[in-house]
């Protein structure tokens, strides 16, 4: 789904569904509170938040597994694979799967370190462990009760906070704020806090971190930009700072499978007004291989304000 924009405001419409939101933040908290995790022999973090939406936590993951392979470790991504057929595999850098069967986002992040997909992420991460994984990174999964998790960070969009400090779907939040921080070690702020989301998690440790573009050689400034992820605008932002003027964009809901129809009239348009095509990296693995030469991707990394998350991981004795 794209986020919705009463999610930002105590609107109308967002005061109808409280109700149905304070159901479903009770039934999340039960869920947690009833459910005793299951423990591995090596260290589990999980990059997670507690908000619905994207907040940058697999561009996050991707970089603290990189920082862990610099440091010699062996980290291997769990994932449920959402959106996927599959259940039980190993996915590596050079397999075969498409994203119908092991979902969008592990396709992405097994270009950086192996990733074990199982809808129950305790056997996912036994997956990992007989594989030769030494520790654990969850891509989501924070309100999943299923793993012990040794290290928890919850990533915040700067820009966004927690909207109007509701639950789903009256609002954002994914279960009540203050019982969420309660298993939190620390919170990681991705670009400028512009709703002082760090006042109201005093408690917390606070890292500070920016999405950075890699930005491309621009050639004809002006591009038609689409994205299935779930603040589109923020992908649309990150292409005007790198110099681009976006004359079109397209939005689907987040996990979107793009029909034949769909891409071909996003092509047609392209072509007609003499410009290039940009997407997100998620997005252009569900492009079938024959159509992938009329997209770019905006690539995208997570870089960290200081040393801070080095030394929350040596503390927490994973590096």
């Amino acid at each position: 789904m794209k986020t919705p924009s009463f999610w930002k405001d105590k609107t109308l419409i967002s005061t109808l569904l409280l109700p149905l939101g304070c159901f479903y933040a009770t039934a999340t908290k039960l869920r947690i509170k009833f459910h005793t995790p299951q423990k591995v022999d090596i260290p589990v973090i999980c990059i997670g938040n507690i908000t619905a939406g994207g907040t940058g936590k697999t561009p996050t993951a991707i970089t603290i597994a990189k920082i862990l392979q610099k440091h010699g470790k062996n980290p291997f991504f769990v994932s449920r694979g959402y959106g996927g057929t599959l259940q039980g595999v190993l996915l590596r850098k050079d397999s075969s799967f498409t994203a119908q069967e092991v979902g969008d986002e592990p396709l992405i992040l097994a270009q950086t370190a192996p990733v074990a997909i199982h809808h129950n992420r305790f056997n996912a991460a036994l997956i990992a462990q007989q594989h030769g994984a030494d520790c654990i990174i969850m891509d989501d999964g924070f309100q999943n009760p299923t793993l012990h998790k040794d290290l928890s960070l919850l990533i915040i969009d700067g820009g966004f906070g927690f909207g109007n400090m509701r639950p789903v779907p009256a609002g954002p939040l994914r279960e009540n704020l203050k019982n969420g921080l309660k298993r939190v070690q620390a919170a990681i702020i991705i670009g400028e806090d512009k709703t002082n989301v760090e006042s109201k998690i005093k408690s917390l440790p606070v890292i500070k971190a920016q999405i950075q573009p890699i930005i491309p050689n621009i050639s004809n400034k002006n591009i038609i930009a689409f994205a299935g992820i779930g603040r589109p605008e923020k992908f649309y932002n990150s292409l005007r700072d790198c110099g681009f003027k976006v004359i079109s964009m397209h939005d689907f809901p987040d996990h979107h499978f793009y029909s034949q129809a769909e891409l071909e009239k996003i092509i047609k348009e392209a072509k007609d007004k003499g410009v290039e095509i940009y997407t997100t990296g998620k997005d252009m693995v569900k492009i079938p291989t024959e159509l992938k030469h009329n997209f770019k991707v905006l690539e995208i990394e997570i870089k960290f304000a200081d040393d801070k998350i080095i030394e929350l991981l040596k503390a927490s004795k994973i590096i």
